[in-house]
């Protein structure tokens, strides 16, 4: 399709920092200085102010210390909606807390991730763009990403990655995954999964007793020798009354591969920030207002020269509102609003060979000629949990519904890639019931949900659906004895609803370059339907061999059965509907390239087959820590007619083991990771590769704090095997080197 390279490139970026230079070295600037502020001040600072009133968790969440006995299973998940903790959950959920993503020093949500079972991230060249794929499943819809509450559903469709979001690590206080459409409460259409973003606050940064605080970080990376600059404040008014602000700038250029080749197009500048403040009008309920804001620029390459320059530009606006009444335990509500608009503006830089999409007619695209890609999305989120009792029963009932509008523009120059993500609107939306049955040694969980949706083109389409899904979950702690008592088996089957896209459904037109075939519309797609077994064990223990260690473990194996699997059928000929070729006539030339006798078209052409094996398991004995995790998938789909094919979502089996120790009271930790990455079945491109990271921080207190991380340590070349099946050969970074420095400091 003509542009399958992204980001920036070193010329590209001198452009676009004369139109910026003055904003964009206003922020680094001031990160810079006030690094050198708080250093300057931290350091004349009254070393007792206020260290009486500092506890050991605030400690460790300014420190990146895990606390006494706990992991990060332990942390209250918010993709819960009874305030469960990662290993009390009946289900494959994963929490990644501070700890975790101070010892990962991200660059972008790529890295978030590493280690975590059942979840791949995906970036092709424009790297700053992340897609994510939850046990095989992706794009569309399929997997939910949810940023404070709010839906990011862009997509723009071409050769590289399709549904993409944007949120800077620097601004994450913690992820949440949910893996499998157990995580249905959280909106239509997540039959893989959920990943939910929880940004900071000032609740998580300023310490007990204190009124005001700042933070500085800069980082500096070895490979694409690469910037980042971060600066947080935050003011509590009162007690009821504080707010939190973050800005980010990060500055990186083309890095290299494992071959030491460079690249081309990885580059990017960022500029990102949030503000979040938290009113608590009552003792028992909560406010949190926040904006999310992105300004990202890179250039893609095709032909090995920059051939458009992208800006983009996000803006993400949430309300939630919280009241719980422990006197009145039916009363556990929470109204989440949100509203996102993602703008994309696409400048050719040079002047591109097109055809005509609605005539097949060459046609050049000037230099300076722009596509725009526009998303509003609209948001609507609330349930209420009532707990109580009957008998020996313990009951926790909640009622929920949502609603996600979205709202896609999209334009272009005539034979721009535009069409390929067609104008409409689409709402989704549904309501659910869900109980959780407790008594001694048994668990029900058992839930139905109710979805419904609307689609709408330019072209007079109008497609709608509804269905019913329930769930239903088993566990049991059969157990009482030492050593035992933390252990729980559980099983599932829940079911999942996926509506068309506005892009499966309305695509139409001719492929713009190279070869030329028509795309057609389909206007009768049914929704995708998720029929997930799964069986599970958690385990939870302490005093293992020493009081104060700990080891949380979780495994499950699923198989999930997607009926009326949406996939592009690229070999439709005479005899389909719409399509005027003969099956098997020669490519015709044309100027600028070849006219392909066939059509394609979005279908529900297959049934969809995946199952795997997780494991996640931790375990903290203060001075050491260690971690082990196991994902192995594998999938394929079923045609209609039979004829079975490997499915080229699925991603590398993988096997990776951390440990870590600290030093002079926990002040210094150094570890290091491995992970093996094994050959999708039916990729026969794709290669194992294993790599090996080191990490290491020191706090000499608790004000200041610095962070080495070496990546790929032994300079491997290798590539994720998704974008093998959709932009060819695109290397991963090499070894990379990062330092940071973080200094604080508050009253």
């Amino acid at each position: 399709m003509g542009l399958v390279d992204g980001d920036i490139s070193r010329d590209a970026l001198g452009r676009r920092l004369t139109g910026t230079a003055a904003r964009h070295a206003v922020f680094l600037l001031t990160g810079v200085a006030a690094i050198a502020l708080v250093l300057g001040t931290a350091r004349a600072q009254d070393a007792n102010s206020a260290q009486a009133e500092k506890q050991d968790q605030a400690e460790n969440t300014q420190t990146g210390q895990a606390p006494g006995n706990t992991t990060q299973l332990d942390q209250i998940t918010v993709v819960s909606r009874t305030a469960e903790t990662a290993i009390n959950t009946m289900a494959s959920v994963s929490h990644v807390d501070q700890e975790q993503l101070q010892r990962r020093m991200a660059t972008t949500p790529n890295d978030v991730f590493f280690g975590v079972p059942g979840i791949t991230m995906q970036a092709d060249e424009r790297r700053i763009g992340s897609s994510v794929n939850i046990r095989g499943l992706q794009d569309f819809g399929r997997v939910a990403v949810i940023v404070d509450g709010a839906r990011q559903d862009f997509q723009r469709s071409d050769h590289g990655t399709q549904s993409t979001f944007w949120i800077d690590p620097e601004l994450i206080q913690s992820a949440d995954v949910i893996r499998g459409p157990v995580a249905n409460t959280y909106g239509s259409g997540a039959i893989g999964g959920v990943v939910f973003f929880e940004t900071k606050d000032a609740g998580d940064f300023l310490r007990p007793g204190e009124t005001w605080a700042l933070s500085a970080m800069g980082r500096y990376e070895t490979n694409g020798q690469g910037w980042t600059t971060s600066t947080t404040g935050a003011y509590r008014f009162t007690e009821n009354f504080d707010v939190l602000g973050n800005i980010v700038y990060r500055n990186y250029d083309d890095y290299k591969g494992g071959d030491g080749e460079t690249v081309q197009g990885t580059g990017f500048d960022v500029l990102s920030g949030l503000i979040k403040t938290t009113i608590r009008p009552t003792e028992n309920s909560e406010l949190k207002l926040g904006w999310i804001g992105a300004n990202d620029g890179w250039t893609e390459v095709s032909g090995g020269v920059p051939a458009s320059d992208l800006d983009l530009k996000q803006n993400t606006f949430t309300g939630r509102y919280n009241i719980t009444d422990d006197e009145r335990s039916w009363l556990d509500l929470h109204v989440n609003l949100s509203y996102n608009k993602t703008s994309l503006d696409q400048t050719s830089l040079v002047a591109l060979g097109r055809y005509d999409p609605s005539n097949g007619a060459p046609v050049v695209v000037p230099v300076g000629s722009q596509t725009t890609y526009d998303l509003g999305t609209i948001g609507i989120d609330l349930w209420n949990t009532s707990r109580f009792e009957t008998g020996a029963l313990a009951h926790e009932l909640t009622f929920g519904g949502d609603w996600v509008s979205d709202d896609v523009e999209t334009g272009g120059a005539i034979g721009g890639a535009s069409f390929y993500t067609p104008s409409g609107d689409r709402d989704v939306g549904g309501a659910y019931v869900q109980e959780k049955l407790t008594w001694e040694w048994l668990q029900v969980v058992a839930g139905l949900r109710y979805d419904t949706y609307s689609l709408k083109g330019d072209d007079d389409t109008d497609n709608s659906g509804d269905r019913l899904s329930p769930r239903i979950t088993v566990g049991i702690s059969p157990f009482r004895n030492a050593g035992l008592e933390g252990l729980q088996f559980y099983g599932t089957y829940a079911e999942g609803y996926r509506s068309p896209s506005v892009t499966e459904t309305l695509i139409s037109g001719l492929h713009p370059a190279g070869v030329a075939f028509p795309f057609l519309p389909n206007p009768d797609l049914k929704p995708e339907t998720a029929k997930t077994w799964e069986f599970g064990v958690n385990y939870a223990q302490e005093g293992i061999f020493r009081a104060d260690d700990a080891l949380r473990l979780k495994a499950a194996y699923f198989n999930n059965d997607v009926d009326n699997y949406i996939g592009l059928n690229s070999d439709i000929g005479a005899g389909d509907p719409g399509c005027p070729f003969i099956r098997g006539v020669p490519p015709i030339w044309v100027p600028g390239g070849y006219y392909l006798p066939v059509c394609a078209q979005y279908q529900n052409f297959a049934n969809a087959r995946i199952e795997g094996f997780e494991l996640e398991s931790f375990y903290d004995a203060r001075w050491a820590f260690a971690g082990f995790s196991v994902s192995v998938i594998d999938g394929h789909t079923v045609s209609y007619a039979g004829v079975e094919a490997d499915l080229d979502t699925i991603p590398s089996s993988q096997v990776t083991g951390q440990i870590g120790f600290r030093f002079f009271e926990e002040k210094l930790t150094i570890g290091g990771e491995v992970q093996y990455n094994g050959t999708p079945k039916g990729n026969a491109t794709a290669e194992d590769y294993t790599l090996v990271n080191a990490f290491a921080s020191y706090a000499p207190n608790e004000d200041y704090r610095i962070d080495f991380r070496a990546d790929n340590i032994f300079d491997v070349n290798y590539v994720n095997p998704l974008n093998l099946s959709t932009v060819g050969t695109v290397y991963e970074p090499g070894v990379s080197l990062k330092i940071g420095l973080t200094a604080r400091l508050g009253g």
